[in-house]
């Protein structure tokens, strides 16, 4: 496990470089205390009338005014080549959610790379927001109280069977495999329980659940342990 550089005991939000920031902004307005950036995005913040606590990356796309403007004690330079600018901020932030806003929507090989993060490092709890989305890593059990009638879509990672009760077509012990069995657009009748046996299911949902999500990802003591999940 990397070390981290930003300790909160609140969640945190992280800002990279996508598309549907100023929406993803809106969205979690109350549900944070400190911001971290991820590289460029610190420069986007500023830009919008928000001071980043951390900026964290290998620093090749922030600005030098940025950086002029942050100071050293507020730029982290990670120098490693193996891993995304988001990696290497979920993996130095210990914090007990982190709220991923800039990493859905755009270019899609970025997109998919932050959706294998989240299954990589299990043991951090990670809500990314897009412009109509959420989506985040399904932890052992949760149980969420979803609107009527949501869409709620999972896809494996790897992998991974699944138990639910309170969806429209229950998941019954079904083997998910990326090859050959995926879940996507079933329906919430209302409250939803999930179980998964490991730590490759995303769960896809409406933006307009999020805060459904991160009162149960707050509140839930079933947390995966730090592994490689793929």
């Amino acid at each position: 496990m990397k070390t981290a550089i930003v300790h909160d005991p609140e969640p945190v939000l992280l800002v990279g470089g996508g598309q549907k920031r100023k929406t993803g902004l809106k969205a979690v307005s109350g549900l944070y205390r400190r911001i971290v950036a991820a590289d460029s995005g610190a420069d986007w913040l500023m830009a919008h009338g928000h001071e980043p606590d951390m900026v964290i990356g290998d620093l090749d796309s922030i600005s030098p005014e940025a950086l002029r403007r942050l100071g050293p004690t507020r730029a982290h330079r990670v120098a490693e080549q193996d891993s995304t600018d988001f990696v290497k901020c979920l993996t130095r932030i210990d914090a007990p959610l982190v709220l991923g806003v800039g990493f859905l929507g755009g270019r899609l090989d970025h997109e998919l790379a932050a959706l294998h993060a989240l299954a990589a490092s299990p043991e951090r709890r990670c809500v990314l927001v897009g412009g109509e989305d959420i989506v985040f890593l399904a932890p052992p059990v949760m149980r969420l109280d979803l609107a009527a009638g949501a869409r709620v879509s999972v896809f494996p990672l790897g992998p991974v069977r699944a138990q639910s009760s309170g969806l429209r077509w229950p998941l019954k012990g079904v083997a998910f495999d990326p090859l050959s069995q995926i879940g996507t657009s079933n329906e919430a009748l209302g409250a939803v329980e999930l179980s998964v046996d490991a730590p490759k299911m995303l769960v896809i949902l409406p933006r307009s659940e999020l805060r459904a999500v991160v009162t149960e990802l707050l509140q839930s003591a079933a947390v995966w342990p730090p592994q490689r999940a793929l």
